[in-house]
């Protein structure tokens, strides 16, 4: 592990000095190697919790006020958000259970409390009753898309647990179950890999076509998609101690070990061409994540497995596609948004956040979600 406690201290010598330069800013990505700010172009975007969420998982793990006040000040500006509901889809739970519910749970912070509990009654607002299923977006361009789901909705479910925990009511924990059941039945596929997008019928919850989204079409895996499945599935297991949610997550994770096919890097679709090549790294780290809490609940030698390939992602995404120069703010490089991107490869800020997550998780500081 001396390597994991280096890679920690480069994570706090550059993001200590980062949350100076970024303090009035909630980046997405970099231009020139200087944050932009979606506080200012679009602050309903999606991943606008994880600049302070990252700010309170490296405020948890080295205690420096620098970081809770990034943190605070990120909330504030991201509370601009509630301004617009037409704006938010069911990534409330990205948006405030990393950023608030995790400043609340390490501080106590009442605000930040209600920012938390706010975003989880949207996001039951967005359970179709009939359906049995969590709405992802909204609609756009003429597009109906009252009945699409989302792989991506099983990490925002954890919003929901901890909300019925923290109110001591039943509710919101039985649409995240409901949620997550039909993301077994209808985004799981028998191999273990993972549909990204199902449209369902809105009355009865029937699956009526699967969509290619952001991996290479229909039939491919994503595998940022096959990433959150692994994570979101054995969270429900975390939260439910239901065993077909842990089976679900090991049954991902085998996928996704093997299509890494020796490289611990992963491409940003395991059934792309071969040519190009597209990383995304940010999918290694997320899966690094869920392999870790994999690991925890398995005995020593089934976990090996998944805590050795998760070591493994987090050093050699180190080594080969981190930029440790506190001259630039981001440090994990080649994300994809997805497949077909026109932007190509470039650092996104859940990179940088699921880094320092599996870092924090290995070096045995409490979760902050």
């Amino acid at each position: 592990m001396e390597t994991i406690a280096k890679i920690w201290e480069k994570l706090d010598e550059k993001l200590s000095v980062t949350a100076v330069k970024s303090f009035d800013k909630i980046p997405y990505t970099s231009f020139n190697g200087v944050h932009d700010n979606k506080a200012e172009t679009d602050i309903c975007w999606w991943t606008n919790g994880f600049w302070p969420g990252l700010m309170l998982l490296m405020y948890n793990g080295t205690g420096k006020d620098v970081y809770l006040n990034c943190a605070r000040n990120g909330q504030k500006l991201l509370d601009g958000a509630f301004k617009n509901r037409d704006g938010l889809h069911h990534d409330v739970g990205f948006m405030w259970h990393i950023s608030s519910g995790a400043d609340y749970r390490l501080t106590g912070d009442s605000t930040a409390r209600t920012r938390a509990l706010f975003a989880a009654d949207m996001l039951m607002g967005r359970y179709m009753l009939k359906g049995g299923f969590i709405r992802a977006w909204n609609d756009e361009n003429n597009t109906d898309r009252t009945g699409w789901t989302i792989i991506d909705c099983m990490m925002n479910i954890p919003l929901l647990y901890w909300a019925s925990e923290e109110l001591k009511v039943s509710n919101y924990r039985e649409v995240a179950i409901a949620h997550a059941d039909m993301t077994l039945r209808d985004h799981i596929r028998p191999d273990g890999s993972v549909n990204h997008i199902c449209v369902h019928n809105t009355a009865t919850g029937e699956l009526l076509e699967t969509l290619g989204g952001q991996g290479v079409g229909v039939g491919s895996c994503w595998s940022r998609g096959q990433a959150w499945a692994i994570y979101g599935f054995i969270q429900s297991y975390t939260h439910t101690k239901d065993v077909k949610y842990l089976d679900a997550a090991k049954k991902c994770a085998n996928y996704f070990i093997a299509s890494l096919n020796g490289e611990f890097v992963p491409v940003s679709d395991f059934r792309a061409p071969k040519e190009p090549v597209i990383y995304d790294t940010t999918a290694g780290v997320i899966a690094a994540c869920g392999m870790i809490e994999i690991s925890k609940v398995l005995d020593e030698n089934e976990g090996r497995l998944y805590l050795d390939t998760a070591i493994k992602i987090i050093k050699e995404t180190d080594e080969r596609f981190c930029n440790w120069s506190e001259d630039e703010d981001t440090i994990v490089q080649m994300g994809s948004e997805s497949y077909h991107s026109e932007k190509g490869q470039l650092p996104i800020i859940y990179g940088d956040y699921y880094l320092a997550e599996a870092v924090s998780l290995l070096m045995g500081f409490d979760r902050t979600n």
